[in-house]
């Protein structure tokens, strides 16, 4: 299976999906990953530039050398802007769509309030409604309302895989954020395994599903 993810940010995956994404690749299945906004405007004071794409390209360096079958690519919108390029947005989903064909993407919710990735989460739907399944991962300090329609099982394993890429961002790690936390994604991780009878679970909404 082609598998496509949309990252908003350079951690935005690995927070909603993580765990998703180790035990997908894990299975063979072949993976794109985009990037929208390396949010250079966001870094920690003091923080040299380009630091979160040399972060997030730790990510996907770690991935491939244990797993292959992973591609990346990082675009360059200005963070908390990607609502003035929509087009443009459209445009390269419309193009990662022609020379993927992915059999499912991997999103921001469209109840994410977030200007960015509502942005990434409606041209997501105008691109692959017609071609590709669509879920959308969970990043609950965006939403107010999120519908765990959908439960990918994990291991402990795909967990502890999930943290370390996160560790990966030292800038936000120094921003002390309450989501980079190690009780946060087992703690979620945890609830969500709770709801499908699974020690631990990523939860997804499903925006497009086609048999």
């Amino acid at each position: 299976m082609r598998l496509l993810l949309l990252s908003p940010h350079t951690d935005d995956v690995e927070l909603g999906a993580g765990g998703t994404v180790v035990k997908f690749l894990q299975e063979g299945h072949e993976i794109y990953w985009a990037v929208f906004s390396t949010a250079e405007k966001s870094l920690p004071a003091n923080a040299k530039p380009g630091t979160l794409k040399k972060e997030f390209m730790r990510v996907v360096t770690s991935l491939q050398n244990e797993f292959g079958n992973i591609h990346s690519q990082i675009f360059d919108y200005e963070v908390r802007r990607l609502n003035f390029y929509r087009q443009d947005v459209l445009d390269d989903l419309i193009s990662i769509r022609k020379e993927f064909k992915p059999d499912l993407v991997i999103g921001p919710s469209l109840n994410d309030f977030h200007q960015d990735h509502t942005t990434v989460a409606y041209e997501m739907v105008r691109a692959f409604k017609n071609t590709s399944k669509i879920i959308s991962y969970e990043l609950p300090w965006n939403h107010i309302t999120f519908e765990t329609r959908l439960f990918v099982r994990l291991k402990k394993e795909h967990v502890d895989r999930k943290w370390a890429l996160l560790k990966n961002y030292a800038t936000q790690f120094i921003k002390k954020r309450s989501y980079f936390s190690e009780e946060y994604i087992y703690g979620l991780a945890k609830v969500r395994g709770t709801q499908c009878n699974a020690t631990y679970a990523e939860a997804f909404e499903v925006v497009r599903w086609t048999l």
